[in-house]
């Protein structure tokens, strides 16, 4: 991504001066209940505030001559009952395939891996997020080229890869050719939010009913790069919860133009458009990015998964 990253930085600042005036358009359609970027907002300790493990890192790649030597990117956790499952990307140095690992875990610390991982090779899958709704998983991930792209599984083991993801503009056209990665998803009142990221220079967002096509909510982030120091260089969204009236959104960024450190940041919104950033950000640094939250009864883990995974623990459930 860091070649594409310079290439491409000129001709996103175009595509979003030229689309401003649409997004302005666009705004009158945003909810009463929205919130601007300088609404005073709490975030409470226990989704802020963690202590990491000593036995980290709980997960990695093996280090040996095996298809995931090393791990890379976002992973995902979803905890089922009393069974923490995992999906990571695995690969070896040298230009092997990615391919798709999976393991499982009854506390989320020792983890077992599947005994026929890969559980998927069949395409470039990376960079993935996993929403289980009704029976069926669905797992959105990045592709070659970092283009977005959807699969889904009955048992969370066997994936069907339904293609590229089909984005639109807000009036319905195209998206320009380049990257757009990073997909996370939210469903809610059968509507699928999708935020995704062009090179990691910003956050947008588009909606579908149906999975086949998504069109921007505005053609502007929705989450912007700065002019906080810690995200001027690079973001991008990991995972949206919900959590007492609130959708937080868990996301990666960068203070450094060359990319070399990544850190794990929080913002807040009313209806998953305007976004309030932590005041207080990053909540992980020393390169801990990639988190994903985890509910652990009514307290929280985070999780950070690139390119080891590491747990970081609760500190309490009072509100900051």
């Amino acid at each position: 991504m860091q070649l594409r990253h310079l290439l491409i930085v000129g001709a996103l600042v175009f595509m979003s001066c030229n689309d401003r005036s649409k997004s302005k358009e666009k705004a009158a359609d945003v909810p009463a209940n929205s919130v601007s970027a300088t609404t005073d907002t709490s975030f409470p300790m226990e989704l802020i505030e963690f202590e990491t493990l000593s036995q980290n890192p709980v997960f990695e790649g093996t280090g040996k001559n095996t298809w995931d030597q090393k791990i890379r990117e976002r992973g995902y956790i979803l905890k089922e009952g009393d069974t923490y499952h995992m999906w990571y990307t695995g690969f070896q140095p040298g230009g092997s395939p990615l391919a798709l690992g999976y393991a499982t875990s009854p506390d989320g610390i020792a983890w077992t891996r599947y005994a026929d991982n890969p559980v998927f090779d069949k395409s470039w899958t990376e960079d993935m997020m996993v929403l289980k709704v009704g029976a069926t998983y669905h797992m959105f991930a990045e592709g070659k080229d970092d283009v977005a792209h959807r699969l889904s599984s009955k048992d969370g083991i066997q994936w069907e890869d339904h293609g590229t993801l089909d984005i639109r503009t807000s009036n319905g056209t195209p998206l320009s050719d380049g990257p757009y990665g990073t997909p996370t998803v939210w469903r809610e009142n059968n509507t699928w939010y999708l935020f995704y990221e062009r090179n990691d220079l910003g956050i947008w967002l588009a909606t579908s009913k149906n999975l086949d096509v998504w069109t921007n909510v505005q053609d502007d982030p929705v989450i912007a790069m700065g002019p906080e120091t810690y995200d001027q260089y690079g973001l991008a969204v990991n995972q949206i919860v919900k959590h007492k009236g609130w959708y937080y959104a868990y996301y990666h960024g960068t203070a450094f133009a060359d990319w070399s450190k990544w850190s794990t940041n929080i913002a807040a919104s009313k209806d998953l458009v305007h976004w309030q950033k932590y005041a207080q950000n990053p909540i992980m640094e020393e390169n801990r990015s990639s988190g994903i939250l985890v509910p652990e009864g009514e307290q929280f883990r985070l999780y950070t998964m690139h390119d080891k995974v590491e747990v970081h623990m609760p500190k309490s459930t009072s509100v900051k």
